[in-house]
């Protein structure tokens, strides 16, 4: 007798309520913006602006930390092939200067500023909103629940992973293509062997005692 399997849980596609809801009230172009690398101890931070074509969506868009390596890169072709989107960030230097949070709405500022349109509603994952030059909608935990907030955050993922594997070339001891810049315990074993590299956040407490 076969073993009786239990059914596969299905991801439930993100709808475009939100953006469809926005676009009755008579908003035109509407972005979703999210950012990563908020809490590496390494690296930069990174934010995405994206307007999707509601016509052109690329099916399978989901909060970027669910997916795997493989369909992050694959849905951040599809979005930059269908999508308007705008990418920026803040460097470690600059995020020690300011502090993480300052930084990270900075970064949503300039990835707003680079997109080749202009939004008149931004979509914002969190609560804690940027201060744009267009009204904007904050929303906890967006990148799971709207469509346009998901596909910012796989673009900002992945364009922050390569430039984290970028840096592993120059500074291998650490393991950025692996951890990302985050607080491992082999990454934090590789600070006290070796201390921080050029690309560490010196103001984080765990850079600032492997400095001392």
């Amino acid at each position: 007798m076969d073993a009786i399997r239990a059914p596969r849980t299905l991801r439930k596609p993100l709808g475009l309520q939100r953006e469809r809801a926005l676009l009755r009230c008579g908003y035109r172009i509407i972005a979703g913006i999210d950012e990563a690398g908020r809490g590496p101890l390494a690296g930069p931070v990174v934010a995405a602006a994206v307007v999707l074509d509601l016509r052109k969506v690329p099916p399978g868009l989901a909060d970027s930390k669910t997916l795997s390596p493989e369909r992050r890169e694959a849905l951040f072709e599809e979005i930059l092939a269908a999508a308007e989107v705008g990418i920026a960030s803040v460097s470690h230097a600059e995020i020690d200067a300011m502090n993480i949070r300052q930084a990270s709405l900075r970064a949503m500022c300039r990835a707003l500023a680079a997109l080749p349109c202009t939004p008149d509603m931004a979509l914002i994952d969190g609560n804690d909103p940027p201060d744009l030059s267009c009204p904007i909608q904050t929303i906890v935990r967006g990148d799971a629940q709207v469509a346009s907030i998901a596909a910012a955050s796989i673009v900002a993922k992945v364009v922050r992973d390569r430039i984290m594997k970028r840096l592993a070339a120059s500074f291998p001891a650490y393991g950025f293509a692996q951890n990302a810049g985050y607080g491992t315990a082999a990454h934090r074993a590789a600070l006290t062997r070796q201390g921080p590299c050029p690309f560490h956040r010196r103001s984080f407490a765990p850079v600032k005692i492997a400095g001392t």
